[in-house]
């Protein structure tokens, strides 16, 4: 199959995919649009060495996310300062409660961009799909410490949302 064929398999299976993937990594929209081009195009020319190893969804996810990644070290200096998923829970926020479902994804999508790079990747493979062990082949850690990473996360987001922003448990 071509460079150009994979690329079209590519964005035509995991398009909705990557636009996601962006939305979690930057929340100015200009900006989003600017690493969903990037990612398009380090996709693209990731495609021609691309050998079958790995399934293209690893691929694909491994690339963009990298990219991601790049992206938001460029940007670091003219972003708020990110977190860990130990200090996620102390974010002051508005009652979740009082809040449409709109604003609530809203509000949980500000919570992901404001992870560390590694947390984020691993929550956005987690709310795409891909299990474990996928996941691992993308960042390189084990299916267990993913795993944990994943279970941790969940637990602090709905706290969050069970307690309407408050910080205890």
């Amino acid at each position: 199959m071509s460079q150009n064929d994979l690329y079209e398999r590519a964005t035509a299976d995991y398009g909705a995919a990557l636009d996601r993937l962006a939305r979690a990594y930057e929340a100015d929209p200009e900006r989003r649009r600017d690493l969903l081009q990037e990612i398009h195009l380090q996709l693209w020319r990731s495609l021609g060495s691309f050998d079958g190893r790995c399934s293209l969804r690893t691929w694909i996810y491994r690339v963009a996310h990298h990219t991601a990644t790049s992206h938001m070290i460029r940007e670091r200096k003219l972003r708020l300062s990110l977190i860990s998923i130990e200090d996620l829970d102390v974010i002051a926020d508005p009652d979740p409660q009082k809040l449409s479902a709109q604003q609530q994804l809203e509000m949980l999508s500000a919570m992901i961009r404001r992870l560390k790079a590694m947390d984020r990747q691993i929550i956005v493979c987690y709310l795409e799909g891909l299990d474990a062990a996928s996941t691992g082949e993308i960042t390189g850690l084990s299916p267990g410490n993913i795993a944990m990473k994943i279970h941790r996360i969940k637990n602090i987001l709905a706290r969050r949302f069970r307690t309407g922003g408050s910080h205890e448990s």
